[in-house]
């Protein structure tokens, strides 16, 4: 078993996951009429995926969060075609999006563009110049982890991170403990790092935007695989809210992930049962697992439309305390050995790929060579 020797954790202080700003492309230039000279075109506003970028670094130098690119040069007697205008570039983080849906920006030197300048003006528009593209658009920002812990408020999440990392978050006694994201980072013997996101508490009716809702749940779409967690002795969010057992927590999880995006289960999937140290936690843990293994049978428990249609398979079920660190070694071992198996599956698809590829230009070569051979004879 592999051990961990160092283990950090870094803070998002000020985090900034979403930004509208205006946009504008630049005007075109006057045409010259006398000579048919024609404006040059306006410059367009690009959004550019940059490492090492932050949402906050482009709030913090543009205050006015207004982009607008330059204007085409106007037609003259020395120049009778206007030079274009410059563009305008938007350095923003890798894996963000664009909500005008014009695409995502995942690995740096992505670039897309928001809005397009105008045209010069020439014979076809009676030598009037058109005004750039205008508008709002938003970067949305989705977290990028290995891991993403997902639970309800006070399943002990951040209590939880802060036993993996050896780290000491602020843990409130409230509801929603967690208010930006927290990443905590396993380094193991061999340098393998492992990033674990630590992102706001879910709430029945999430997928909704309920509580934080999408603000939570966008964050998932970028983990690689998800490590739920849940109160062994279930929890109660509120007076006037139903008690849910620890089994009824993960089927209503797993539906608020299914409800705002199906694709989401598609993920490896864990499951870690915390607060292994309060009373009757074995017999929960027991009730639990026998729940997990068929379903279907106890799904009465759970209100009608929160009845998944798909149960979730776990890869591990790991009981926990993050409190006395009862588990917390095993389940280090479980996340790295998940991942790896992922990482190695990765490995065996590109290679499958690549001698398929390497099989296909075989067969076409062979095909074209008999082609060349066949109508040499004829």
């Amino acid at each position: 078993m592999v051990h961990i020797t160092r283990i950090c954790l870094r803070k998002y202080g000020n985090f900034v996951d979403n930004l509208r700003l205006y946009v504008r492309g630049g005007s075109g230039g006057m045409g010259l009429p006398r000579l048919g000279g024609q404006g040059g075109n306006g410059g367009d506003v690009w959004v550019v995926a940059k490492k090492n970028m932050t949402l906050k670094r482009i709030k913090d130098k543009f205050p006015q969060k207004r982009f607008v690119a330059d204007a085409g040069a106007n037609s003259g007697v020395r120049a009778l075609k206007g030079e274009r205008g410059a563009d305008k570039e938007i350095l923003a983080p890798v894996g963000i999006t664009v909500t005008t849906d014009e695409g995502d920006l995942n690995v740096e030197g992505d670039r897309v563009m928001v809005a397009k300048g105008g045209s010069g003006g020439s014979l076809y528009s009676a030598f009037q110049p058109s005004k750039g593209e205008a508008k709002h658009i938003r970067l949305d920002l989705k977290l990028i982890a290995d891991m993403g812990l997902v639970g309800f408020p006070n399943a002990g999440k951040s209590s939880l991170l802060t036993a993996l990392s050896n780290a000491t978050p602020q843990i409130a006694s409230y509801a929603f403990t967690t208010l930006k994201p927290e990443i905590g980072k396993l380094i193991y013997d061999d340098y393998k790092q492992i990033s674990v996101a630590d992102l706001p508490g879910l709430i029945e009716g999430a997928h909704m935007n309920k509580g934080m809702g999408h603000k939570f749940l966008k964050h998932v779409e970028r983990t690689k695989q998800l490590l739920f967690v849940v109160d062994v002795c279930g929890f109660q969010l509120a007076s006037k809210t139903p008690f849910r057992s620890a089994f009824e927590a993960v089927q209503l999880l797993t539906k608020e992930l299914e409800l705002y995006k199906e694709e989401l289960l598609s993920k490896p999937a864990l499951l870690v049962v915390n607060k292994m140290d309060l009373p009757d936690a074995e017999d929960k843990l027991a009730e639990l697992k026998e729940q997990l293994q068929n379903p279907e049978e106890f799904s009465d428990l759970l209100p009608e439309d929160m009845i998944p249609q798909n149960y979730l398979t776990f890869r591990h079920v790991v009981p926990v305390s993050a409190i006395t660190g009862f588990g917390i070694s095993h389940l280090k071992s479980c996340i790295r050995q998940s991942l790896d198996e992922d990482a190695a599956l990765e490995v065996k698809a590109t290679h499958r790929e690549k001698l398929q590829a390497l099989r296909n230009e075989s067969v076409l070569t062979d095909s074209y060579v008999k082609t060349l051979n066949s109508s040499k004879t004829s």
